[in-house]
């Protein structure tokens, strides 16, 4: 049975599916509003569409033209841009922000306070703790060339990315890596690869015991 708070904002056209809960002042279906020089695509966005059995929590907001899979928790004040396809059962911590043209693989968990940026790829299973900060522009604002290179971290099936990690603009983390707490990962990360340090540096492989 599906329980809408009654402060909750549902905007038309919105698609909800079964048994879906809507948590105080959460916001669904928004259209975003654009800075003039923002990158993102301006064109009128389809409606959410919300899958069977999720649940988006207090003063969440999940915008227009996003897909949820079936199960997905969008944890309170967490915000899910446009343009953004969620597998089934992901999680989006409280405060964390995927920002546009995202997407994310089943059973993928996102901890509190993390930022996903625009244009990035997460896919199955990948963990993401708390307060890990993903970006996507090595010229930071500056000169038109950064448009066409504007890309964020691909993080492959299973790889996991400790707390407060930084990653910067378009490298990939291999399927099942470990980058440790704090990492500052400048460039590729190999499968089953165990980085640490600000310049991220291989220290081991992931054990066996620790594999999908």
């Amino acid at each position: 049975m599906t329980q809408i708070a009654e402060t909750a904002v549902i905007y038309p056209g919105v698609e909800l599916g079964e048994d879906v809960v809507v948590g105080d002042y959460a916001v669904l279906g928004k259209q975003p509003t654009l800075g003039r020089r923002s990158t993102a695509k301006r064109e009128e966005l389809p409606p959410l569409v919300v899958g069977d059995g999720c649940a988006i929590l207090a003063g969440a907001i999940v915008f227009a033209g996003t897909r949820l899979g079936s199960g997905v928790v969008i944890g309170d004040q967490a915000c899910v841009r446009e343009r953004c396809e969620l597998g089934e059962d992901v999680v989006v911590g409280r405060g964390s922000l995927v920002e546009n043209d995202t997407t994310i693989g089943a059973r993928t968990r996102i901890q509190a306070d993390a930022y996903v940026t625009a244009y990035s790829t997460l896919e199955e299973d990948v963990f993401i703790a708390p307060c890990v900060v993903t970006t996507n522009d090595n010229f930071m604002g500056r000169t038109e060339k950064r448009l066409e290179l504007m890309k964020g971290p691909t993080i492959r099936r299973g790889a996991r990315i400790g707390g407060g990690a930084v990653l910067l603009p378009g490298i990939e983390i291999g399927e099942e890596a470990f980058v440790g707490a704090g990492a500052v990962v400048l460039k590729d990360v190999p499968a089953r690869a165990v980085v640490v340090g600000n310049p991220a540096r291989q220290i081991r492989d992931v054990p066996a015991d620790e594999l999908l």
